[in-house]
């Protein structure tokens, strides 16, 4: 190949993934714009702090956060050992290497999938819809992201740190407590907001589990309200004070998303550069 040639067809590959960015940035500027319009009229204290009865979204707003919350400090339990298992000092490579494509796989699972498993369980059981089953059914879908997220911060490491605190006489746990944990904490804090992130925006995995109720849930046995359901039950209503409900519920939805993203994204960047 010439290298005229090979000019040409590194400036169509540069006009390609910038037309391809430009249509994305379009694209959420679009879909930024059209929350902000229709939900910042309506996102007013008094909805805020009002359940569903009082014309409000305090009970999807907690519903959420208890939801995301709950199932993010259970799939942590998860899904740290399981990170810590997988490094080169406790599996062999080729076990590590299947672990990574069975993680790969349940990521890529829609959580719809997750969702009906779980629910068929629960009719097994004989079990209602309530804030655990939620809790739950969540933590399944974010332990294959926390789990692969923190095996890679984990694997971001040097090699000469345990190859120095090997030097040093320290045992493999005290490597893994006393060194590695510290020098990839930004990067696990990193994985547990992205995993919450998805958790407090996902819908399906809870749509058949968490149900759905217009009130803040008094125990974990009780039915939950999110912010994705909300939006999902409210906007198909023709009434519109119903409607602003929605919007309203939309635009704090992708505050939280949004706000979560970009810490975790600022705390890599951090890790990155501080990294010794």
């Amino acid at each position: 190949m010439s290298r005229t040639r090979r000019c040409r067809m590194d400036r169509l590959a540069r006009w390609a993934m910038g037309g391809a960015l430009g249509i994305l940035g379009i694209a959420f500027a679009g879909l930024l714009l059209s929350v902000v319009m229709r939900g910042l009229p309506h996102l007013r204290p008094s909805m805020l702090l009002a359940d569903g009865q009082g014309g409000g979204i305090a009970h999807a707003l907690v519903g959420s956060l208890c939801l995301g919350a709950g199932a993010s400090v259970l799939a942590l339990l998860l899904a740290l050992p399981a990170a810590v298992a997988l490094q080169r000092a406790y599996a062999p490579p080729r076990i590590a290497e299947a672990a990574a494509l069975v993680l790969d796989l349940l990521w890529g699972t829609p959580s719809i999938v997750y969702g009906a498993f779980a629910f068929l369980l629960m009719v097994w059981m004989g079990v209602r819809t309530s804030l655990l089953a939620g809790i739950l059914t969540l933590a399944l879908v974010m332990v294959p992201v926390m789990t692969r997220a923190m095996t890679e911060a984990f694997r971001s490491l040097p090699p000469e740190l345990w190859e120095q605190a090997t030097a040093l006489g320290a045992t493999r746990g005290e490597i893994t407590l006393k060194v590695a944990l510290r020098q990839a904490l930004p990067g696990l804090v990193t994985a547990f907001l992205l995993a919450f992130g998805r958790g407090i925006g996902d819908a399906a995995s809870i749509l058949f589990t968490a149900g759905y109720t217009d009130r803040l849930p008094g125990s974990l046995m009780d039915p939950v309200a999110s912010l994705p359901l909300e939006v999902f039950y409210q906007l198909a209503t023709p009434d519109p004070t119903v409607q602003s409900r929605a919007h309203a519920a939309a635009l704090l939805l992708l505050i939280l998303v949004l706000g979560v993203t970009l810490i975790s994204r600022a705390l890599a960047r951090r890790a990155s550069r501080h990294r010794l």
